[in-house]
């Protein structure tokens, strides 16, 4: 089975934040590692070579696939941070008061920070870290 590509680095997240072409996306990064930090109580680590993620939990799917995933984990990607939760339809109601922004099935994408309630945004970080430690909870 191949290897999954996304794994946990010994990269450095401050480097990698400093690295970035873009004075408000790294200020924006500083902003979403420290809400993070605070929700999980973990420090962050480097996932890959751009995703920034917040503890860790071990997943093995009915196929044989499995790895590790960081519980909460966000990324600065080009034209928008792209913020990583477990299934953005269980947030509608959050969602609808978020301020500007898409989905994917797992990702929250924002230009800024400025353009959506951080309050609400740690509200749907806090709510999906909870669910996934939750839910891996029984095998670790």
């Amino acid at each position: 089975m191949a290897e999954n590509k996304t794994q946990e680095t010994n990269n450095s997240v401050a480097e990698f934040i400093t690295s970035l072409n873009d004075e408000q996306v790294a200020s924006d990064c500083l902003n979403l590692v420290q809400i993070m930090s605070d929700i999980s109580g973990h420090e962050p680590k480097m996932w890959g070579a751009s995703i920034i993620g917040f503890d860790a939990y071990h997943y093995k799917y009915d196929s044989g696939r499995e790895g590790d995933a960081p519980v909460v984990a966000f990324s600065p990607r080009k034209g928008k941070i792209t913020v990583y939760v477990n299934e953005t339809a269980q947030y509608p109601e959050l969602l609808a008061k978020l301020g500007k922004h898409s989905l994917g099935k797992v990702c929250v994408y924002f230009k800024h920070l400025s353009d959506i309630d951080m309050a609400v945004l740690a509200q749907i970080i806090g709510k999906s870290y909870q669910g996934t430690k939750s839910l891996y909870a029984e095998d670790q």
